[in-house]
């Protein structure tokens, strides 16, 4: 039994090992490691990395590539069992990304990629801007104030102050928005100037805002609501007389004019010289309108009167 499990073990063994070599004899190339061996994964513009890339063991010669995204950036042939080394210069955002490399024996149609490394790019952050909902607070209010620096590389450190004071925790922002933090107005030093930083991986740059202060806010008395409402009951008074002027009190004045101007008809005036009255005392009385039979019987008198005078004179 024990013959048999060394048996098997020895095979395996074997098998193991012709898989590794090839039609020529050589060992097949293992998945090389990449290493970074100068500089960070973290990098600024203008900044140089060297990655090392390496398959062991192999036969040399090996031949590396450095790929950026599958694409083929560089190639290195090794005659030893030294590795290839690259070394990059981040001139661009199209620089930064995720790195592999490939090692395969020359004239071979396989090979075998390593692990990958990626970089990224740091940025340098912008001036921040230190804001709140309202510029002006009393006694007892809460009050809150945000920090938020547009540009640069994330994640971003943000530190409030009042004078030169540390008022808070530093808030570390993962995404790019504000960080806020709240405060209660509570007596009249609270009403100093506050600022913010902010700072990120970019090296030495750490930028401070403009200073932002909170105004005391005037106390109202409690007699301005009644005067506030006073004032806007008058002016609905205004409104609706200036509203009844031409709608109600003109018509109503045109009318009683009208009225007064208006001529008397079947009215006559009397004067009694017996009685004493002044020359401007008139007392109007109805006369009777004549029905027209009347009319035409004292118009018949008249002419038979006006006849007879003509035949006397003749």
């Amino acid at each position: 039994m024990l013959f048999l499990a060394i048996l098997l073990f020895s095979y395996l063994q074997m098998s193991q090992q012709i898989q590794k070599t090839t039609a020529n004899g050589k060992e097949m190339v293992t998945n090389p490691k990449l290493v970074l061996v100068q500089g960070t994964l973290n990098v600024v513009m203008k900044q140089n990395v060297t990655l090392s890339c390496l398959s062991e063991p192999a036969s040399p010669p090996v031949r590396y590539a450095l790929f950026k995204h599958n694409q083929q950036v560089s190639a290195l042939n090794r005659s030893d069992l030294s590795p290839a080394l690259f070394t990059l210069t981040i001139s661009s955002a199209s620089d930064v990304g995720e790195y592999k490399c490939k090692a395969e024996y020359n004239n071979s149609s396989g090979g075998k990629y390593s692990n990958s490394l990626t970089f990224t790019l740091l940025e340098p952050i912008s001036k921040p801007v230190l804001s709140s909902p309202t510029s002006q607070a009393k006694k007892g209010q809460n009050v809150t104030l945000s920090c938020f620096s547009e540009n640069g590389s994330l994640p971003i450190t943000y530190l409030f102050f009042k004078g030169t004071q540390n008022i808070s925790p530093q808030k570390m922002m993962q995404k790019r928005e504000a960080a806020v933090i709240f405060l209660f107005i509570n007596s009249l030093s609270d009403f100093g100037t506050y600022k913010c930083k902010a700072n990120n991986s970019f090296p030495n740059n750490t930028k401070y805002s403009n200073g932002f202060n909170f105004t005391l806010a005037e106390e109202r008395s409690h007699s301005q609501p009644l005067v506030i409402a006073l004032g806007l009951i008058l002016l609905l008074f205004i409104i609706g007389l200036a509203l009844a002027i031409p709608f109600f009190v003109i018509p109503l004045y045109k009318s009683k004019k009208f009225k007064s101007t208006r001529p008397s008809i079947g009215l006559t005036s009397t004067v009694n010289a017996e009685e004493s009255y002044t020359e401007n005392e008139v007392i109007y009385s109805e006369i009777e309108p004549l029905r027209p039979e009347e009319e035409y019987i004292n118009f018949s008198i008249i002419r038979r009167e006006e006849e007879k005078g003509e035949n006397l004179k003749l």
